[in-house]
This record gives structure tokens, C-alpha cells and sequence, in this order.
């Protein structure tokens, strides 16, 4: 039988994080430090692809070797390294990949890939390593809205997915138009707690479809329409209440889907995890609705929730568990396809 790892050092660059973290042998996170790039893509309101690959070269080393000197290890206590290859932009992904490679055979210890969905699904577990199976979790965040149902025995499978935008996109552009800034989900978050979420009634598209997918696309296209009325008719925008009415369309959503989909599969437990799982209104909501419920509810600390390497770690120390390691021909995945049935780990 395999011995417990005394550490799983972590690695994530797949878009404008540089991201490094210690998960021990018994699931304890003992570092994660982020360094993010959102001071450098601000002024252009969103990611600039060849820019975060500079920057992530520049501050991989000193990232990891923060995350080393917080765990209180040295490189001979490392049993293996975790690292996202995909999904996420080209050249971000393999200064990541790159860096994992050379540490690893430098060391001499294994080399372990991790899906950047599977690595927030693991999120859902550490703060609640007792979190059960079968169970519902949501992944929404900038590039993904999903649903996986995931079994007993680890396996988990796509149960719904987004159309076209995904939940936190539609954030970020409704947060250009409004002129919030970047990142836009935390900006509009911020704002809308001081406005009135019942100002006006935007769509809740694919809320009545009697599925589990969803579409963002059409909410972000009536925002457009709502503000261009506004200026038509020369009335003020009242930012605070157009923000928090739009969110609340998308929370309601994900919402009503993700305890939809707990019904249907008659599960007693839901995750929801990814960036836009740390909007406060979403959790308000969810927190209220599986106490209401009896349903369990794990919710990532927020740390957990936006791109972090704790996250790689984590499903890295269950891929070590397994015996499951990767090539030295380890490549960038950029593209993960959204009619997946199923990954087969976890």
C-alpha cells in the first residue's frame, strides 16, 4: 500500500493568477499563496493573454518558493507535483506546466496533471473533508457554469452546463457597461448591496425550460437594451439598483438550478463552487434556501472559491492516492469541451 504523501506542492497559471500551495499528506492546507495580475489587466478591462504569460514567468519561482517557506518544508519533503493544464489560455498554462516539469524531474518525484474544473470540484471538500456522496456541485465562474453529479465511489458526471455565457462572464460585461471596472464580479457584488434588487425585473433566461442548462447571454443583451432606453430618454442610470437587480437574475438561476437539480436526483447534499461562489448574495441565498431545505450545503472559504493552487493540490493528493501520474509529454489543454458527459476522477 502506498504510504501517505508528507506533501503535494500545487501549481495554477491557467488565466491571470500565479498560484502555488502545500497540501499535506493528510489533506491540510499548509500554504496557498496567490499572486494576482488584476493591477496590470484593469486598465484594459479584461485579460490580456501575452501579458499574464510574462507575468506569470516573472513571478512563478517566487511564488513557489513563498508557498514553500509558509508549509515550513524544503524540497526534499515534496512527493509529488500538481499543476493545471487546462482549460485556460496557451501561454499561461505552460509556464505552469513548464515550471511543475523541471521541478519534478529535477527531484525526481512525480508529475501530476489536473483539469482545472476537477481541481475546483476538489475545493468543495477542503473545509468539509466529511462533505458527502452522492451530491449536486455547481462550478460557476468566469468560463464555466456547470453541473456535476458526483458519485459514492468518486466518479462524477455533466449534468448541465451553459449554453453560451457562463455566470461570472456575464458579470464581468455587465460590469464594462456600467463602468465598475475589472474584475467585474466583485464590483458589482460591492455595489449592489446599496441598491434595490427589485428595481427592475430582468429575464431569467432557461429558469422555465424544465432542464439543467443555462444561458447568460440573453440577461447581458437586456442590460444593453435597458441602458441604451435609459440614455434614449435622457434618464440617469441608478447604477447601485441596476447591479443588484441584475444580480439577483443570475442568482436566482443558479439557484433554483442547482436545488433543482438535488431534487431530481434526490441527493441531500450540494456544492457550489469557482470565483462567482463567493458573491455574497449568492450565498445569502443558497445558505437560506438548504436551511429551509435540510439540504447540506458545502460553500469553498473564499480563498478556495477564485483561482488557487490549494485547489490543484488537493485533487493532486487523490490522484497521488491512486497512483496516477503523468508524462513528461504533459501538454496545455485550452479549451475544455462543454458537452463533457463525464471526467472519469476525482
Amino acid at each position: 500500500m502506498t504510504s501517505p504523501p508528507a506533501a503535494i506542492l500545487g501549481l495554477e497559471t491557467s488565466c491571470d493568477e500565479t498560484a502555488a500551495a502545500v497540501v499535506t499528506g493528510e489533506g491540510r492546507v499548509a500554504s496557498n499563496v496567490v499572486y494576482s495580475q488584476h493591477d496590470l489587466h484593469g486598465r484594459y478591462g479584461g485579460v490580456v493573454p501575452e501579458l499574464a504569460s510574462r507575468r506569470h514567468i516573472e513571478t512563478v519561482e517566487v511564488v513557489v518558493l513563498e508557498a514553500m517557506r509558509q508549509a515550513g518544508i524544503t524540497w526534499s519533503d515534496l512527493n509529488a507535483v500538481a499543476v493545471t493544464n487546462g482549460p485556460g489560455l496557451a501561454g499561461a498554462l505552460l509556464v505552469g506546466i513548464s515550471f511543475a516539469k523541471a521541478l519534478a524531474y529535477a527531484m525526481r518525484i512525480p508529475l501530476i496533471d489536473v483539469n482545472h474544473l476537477e481541481g475546483h470540484l476538489a475545493s468543495a471538500w477542503i473545509d468539509h473533508p466529511d462533505f458527502p456522496t452522492p451530491c449536486v456541485v455547481l462550478i460557476v465562474s468566469g468560463g464555466h457554469t456547470h453541473l456535476y453529479l458526483v458519485n459514492p465511489a468518486g466518479s462524477y458526471e455533466l449534468i448541465g452546463h451553459t449554453l453560451d455565457d457562463a455566470a461570472g462572464e456575464a458579470f464581468d460585461k455587465a460590469a464594462k457597461m456600467l463602468s465598475l471596472g475589472y474584475p467585474g464580479g466583485p464590483a458589482i457584488d460591492r455595489i449592489a448591496r446599496t441598491g434595490d434588487a427589485s428595481a427592475i425585473r430582468f429575464p431569467r433566461p432557461y429558469l422555465k425550460r424544465g432542464n439543467l442548462d443555462f444561458s447568460f447571454s440573453g440577461i447581458k443583451t437586456a442590460l444593453l437594451y435597458y441602458l441604451r432606453d435609459l440614455d434614449q430618454a435622457g434618464q440617469p442610470w441608478r447604477v447601485a439598483d441596476i447591479a443588484a437587480s441584475f444580480q439577483e437574475a443570475i442568482v436566482d438561476v443558479l439557484a433554483e438550478k442547482a436545488f433543482e437539480a438535488v431534487r431530481r436526483f434526490k441527493v441531500e447534499a450540494l456544492a457550489v463552487v469557482g470565483g462567482v461562489s463567493a458573491n455574497s448574495r449568492l450565498r445569502t441565498v443558497l445558505t437560506s434556501r438548504a436551511d429551509s431545505t435540510g439540504i447540506r450545503l458545502s460553500l469553498p472559504s473564499l480563498a478556495y472559491c477564485t483561482d488557487n493552487a490549494a485547489m490543484v493540490a488537493a485533487a493532486g493528493l487523490k490522484a497521488y492516492a491512486q497512483g496516477r501520474f503523468t508524462s513528461w509529454q504533459l501538454e496545455a489543454v485550452v479549451e475544455s469541451p462543454r458537452h463533457r458527459s463525464a471526467m472519469p476522477r476525482l
